[in-house]
């Protein structure tokens, strides 16, 4: 009788299941264009472009020196002696190109020097969205500028490979905005020694390097469906408060309306790029 009065607690131990197996990372990639589901092998043999519908992905400044350098040899121009400096004591600045250099592992957003594409001994720039959006502050500058002035003294061609959807770098203020006309002025003495400047526009380009350096290659060349612009299509419709046409700022509506002379597809780029710098100036 005391059995059914008092209460009486019995634990008992239910056996977990197994977790049912799933997806590794990076083993797949949703593509962002056509939603298909693909493995990142495919990506990566096909240049970091979708096989299903050519959206071409972003892609680092190693891995486009890998596709367009001849069998990837290149001499970097500084070995990472430029740093960035603080000038303004920004909260966070520091911190921030802590992270991007160890993610990119590059010293600032761009990878300069020299290398040969296609046989042509070429001065090549690519910079880097994943180190703060490919941003333009004095390194990125001095960079730009030693590589064209390099490329003066050997008389050699001179390609930039930009992907720098963060503009000119805020943290670094007026020193930044001094970039672009920095870079323009050394893009002016490149002309005048008769050398080719060859721009490549990658998606995303804009803010101050698209107000620079970035549009005033002798030759233009973008990426297909590049978004390549100076202010971004938000802040425009807000400004103006208007709709803005569809494809507006990707890289087909400019070839249409005049502002760069060609798309290529990434797997044509460095053959379409060595035919180009077979050109000579007058």
């Amino acid at each position: 009788m005391d059995w059914f009065r008092k209460p009486k607690y019995m634990t008992v131990r239910v056996a977990k299941k197994d977790k049912k197996p799933g997806i590794p990372d990076n083993l797949v990639t949703r593509c962002p264009s056509c939603s298909e589901i693909i493995f990142n092998t495919e990506i990566e043999k096909a240049d970091r472009t979708c096989p299903k519908c050519n959206h071409h992905f972003q892609m680092s400044a190693q891995g486009r020196l890998a596709i367009l350098a001849d069998n990837g040899e290149f001499i970097e121009q500084t070995s990472g002696k430029i740093t960035a400096a603080d000038p303004l004591n920004f909260p966070g600045y520091k911190e921030k190109l802590a992270k991007s250099k160890k993610r990119t592992n590059l010293e600032d957003a761009i990878l300069a020097g020299i290398c040969t594409i296609g046989g042509i001994k070429t001065g090549l720039a690519i910079t880097d969205f994943g180190f703060m959006g490919g941003s333009m502050g004095s390194v990125l500058g001095e960079e730009v500028t030693r590589l064209i002035e390099r490329s003066i003294e050997e008389k050699i061609p001179v390609v930039i490979v930009s992907a720098s959807g963060g503009g000119a770098r805020m943290q670094e203020g007026i020193i930044s905005l001094m970039q672009m006309a920095k870079t323009s002025a050394a893009l002016s003495r490149l002309a005048a020694a008769k050398q080719m400047y060859i721009s490549v526009l990658t998606d995303p380009t804009g803010g101050g390097v698209t107000a620079s350096f970035a549009m005033l290659g002798d030759l233009i060349v973008a990426e297909p469906k590049a978004l390549i612009m100076f202010a971004g299509p938000r802040v425009i419709e807000q400004t103006i408060r208007q709709h803005l046409p569809k494809r507006f700022q990707r890289s087909e509506f400019l070839l249409e309306h005049g502002m760069i002379d060609m798309i290529v597809n990434r797997q044509n780029l460095k053959q379409t790029l060595s035919r180009l710098l077979t050109i000579s100036p007058k």
